[in-house]
């Protein structure tokens, strides 16, 4: 090849290459079809709820994961909340109110709790309560030696008119625990920021269901012998109730024993 034509083969490959060098430098093109877009998270003033620096670095951190993940579900950030726990299959789920029932957001695996199953009875026997409870916001805990957590209200009138002690028993963070539900610093983030948009956005309180085991009929016959059956039969009512109606039941004791009728918040 002469030099002739080995200086135009050049001028060519100048003339391909220099528009695509200037076009990466200089220009930012149309946005790619995978490039996020921000996040548009709903700030909510109609009820105080207690917070520190670090619940509002959580809930600022991880709430625009939230909203497009509850997006995703048809679900909306600021919805009512409400809680169920199952000790034997270590599952924690977060329901959101969806129209006229509520609607199974994401299910979260337990990282620790001690005791057996069967209810709490008295302080310090390492247990994790079985019942239902109501966490309003000053029940919130954004400065936990756990990272983040909120207490679950035990005893509550059931549990006192049984003679039941015990206190400070929580949700919340890290991976051990001692009568409590330990969650994991992450997934105590994710599950503190929706209950607190809940409450932010006028939510009196959230209410948390806590069973043994799914309280299925298979799953009772297999504890027929159990000194807690019946105890487990009242807490099935509670739990049959939200399976048919989408709804949680207000709950009420009478005679020592738990009732359940329809809510009206």
């Amino acid at each position: 090849m002469d030099v002739g034509m080995n200086t135009l083969v050049y001028l060519c490959l100048c003339l391909f290459f220099l528009p695509l060098l200037f076009s990466c430098a200089g220009e930012v093109g149309p946005a790619s079809p995978f490039q996020l877009k921000p996040v548009d998270v709903p700030v909510f003033n109609s009820q105080k709820v207690p917070s520190s620096r670090r619940s509002k670095e959580v809930v600022a951190r991880v709430a625009p994961t939230l909203v497009s993940g509850l997006k995703d579900q048809s679900l909306s950030y600021g919805s009512p909340v409400f809680i169920r726990i199952f000790k034997e299959e270590r599952e924690l789920e977060v329901w959101l109110r969806d129209g006229a029932r509520f609607k199974l957001f994401r299910t979260y695996a337990v990282a620790a709790m001690s005791g057996q199953l069967g209810p709490k009875l008295r302080e310090g026997d390492r247990q994790a309560p079985e019942g239902f409870y109501f966490v309003p916001p000053s029940s919130m805990n954004p400065r936990s030696r756990f990272h983040l957590s909120f207490n679950l209200g035990y005893p509550n009138q059931y549990d006192q008119s049984h003679g039941r002690t015990g206190s400070a028993l929580m949700v919340h963070g890290a991976e051990a625990s001692i009568g409590c539900f330990a969650m994991t610093d992450p997934k105590i983030e994710e599950i503190y920021a929706v209950v607190d948009a809940a409450l932010r956005n006028g939510q009196r309180f959230f209410r948390v269901h806590c069973f043994p085991f799914r309280m299925t009929d298979a799953n009772l016959r297999k504890h027929t012998e159990s000194e807690w059956y019946s105890f487990w039969m009242n807490l099935k009512q509670g739990y049959d109730f939200f399976e048919d109606s989408g709804l949680p039941p207000n709950t009420v004791v009478r005679d020592r024993k738990y009732l359940f009728q329809a809510a009206n918040d």
